[in-house]
């Protein structure tokens, strides 16, 4: 079964947040247990998505700490919401191809599966204030 970039995200949604919840899970356990492809043919975007959002963590959570009201601290983030800004603040910084309005209607179709409306008018704020302060410094 092929999967389009919006299913792929969905399963990177629920890779990276399995790992959140169990930090020490063995990758590839998580990945056999998404049941819409095959084990062995992992797509490319995937990967990306679930590679790059660990390896730039520390600096996407900075990002998530300025975008928060005084008195937030990442730490009071509900997991899905922090999960999703982390997708849609990598795609939008280093994800080829995907335009950031793109990136941004993508994490509140996930945010519509995977959390509340409340969190989805949260999440579309913050990602328009990144997106200001992007345009503003260039």
């Amino acid at each position: 079964m092929s999967l389009n970039r919006h299913m792929i995200r969905e399963e990177a949604f629920q890779v990276l947040f399995a790992l959140q919840s169990d930090p020490e899970a063995d990758i590839q356990i998580v990945y056999e247990a998404i049941p819409h492809h095959d084990e062995k043919q992992i797509p490319p975007y995937l990967l990306t998505l679930v590679n790059g959002v660990r390896e730039h963590q520390d600096q996407l959570d900075e990002q998530i700490n300025d975008l928060l009201a005084s008195g937030w601290t990442i730490n009071r983030l509900a997991k899905p919401d922090l999960v999703i800004l982390r997708l849609a603040l990598f795609e939008i910084q280093y994800a080829e191809n995907v335009p950031t309005v793109v990136a941004i209607n993508e994490a509140l179709e996930l945010t519509k599966t995977f959390s509340s409306d409340k969190s989805r008018k949260f999440i579309n704020g913050a990602l328009g204030k990144f997106e200001k302060q992007v345009n503003e410094n260039n």
